[in-house]
């Protein structure tokens, strides 16, 4: 059985120097159906925008302050401040004089995985690999009707494979 975990902000802020950025805090069991994380960003960064296109982002202002602008419009952030991000709308943050501390929930990822991908629409075969059926000579051109060895018509069909 899995243990709950229990931290406070103020102790992992206080945990980490007043310069550092990026995830101060994140769930980290294996077996889990969420991902959290507590993220400082220093004072006038972000603003680039981005989407997420997997998962649903739950966002809980903790400290600081700064602006969303998401699909459009734009919001204060302020500590207690609790959006809503589904997957797929734009949106970027952007920290205020004194930084901004994020919590941010959402359903876990899907883990890499190492594979094959599917292609679209199978290859058009390649014209070059027509091969005459007497001298079995390949074609040169890619728009070849004669073989150029031995004159023989070509048919659309490669032949010798």
């Amino acid at each position: 059985m899995r243990e709950a975990e229990f931290v406070t902000v103020a102790g992992l802020v206080a945990a980490v120097a007043q310069g550092e950025s990026g995830a101060l805090w994140r769930l980290e069991a294996a077996d889990r159906q969420l991902d959290a994380n507590l993220v400082r960003h220093l004072p006038g960064t972000g603003g680039a925008a981005y989407v997420e296109d997997e998962v649903d982002v739950m966002l809980v202002v903790v400290g600081g302050g700064g602006t969303l602008t998401s699909d459009g419009s734009t919001s204060r952030l302020a500590p207690g401040f609790i959006g809503l991000l589904p997957r797929g709308t734009p949106r970027a943050l952007l920290a205020g004089p004194e930084g901004l501390l994020v919590l941010t929930v959402h359903h876990r990822r899907r883990g890499m995985s190492i594979g094959r991908t599917v292609p679209a629409a199978a290859p058009e075969p390649c014209p070059l690999h027509r091969v005459c059926g007497r001298c079995h000579r390949h074609a040169i051109e890619a728009d070849a009707r004669y073989c150029s060895g031995c004159g023989t018509a070509l048919t659309d069909h490669p032949r010798g494979r």
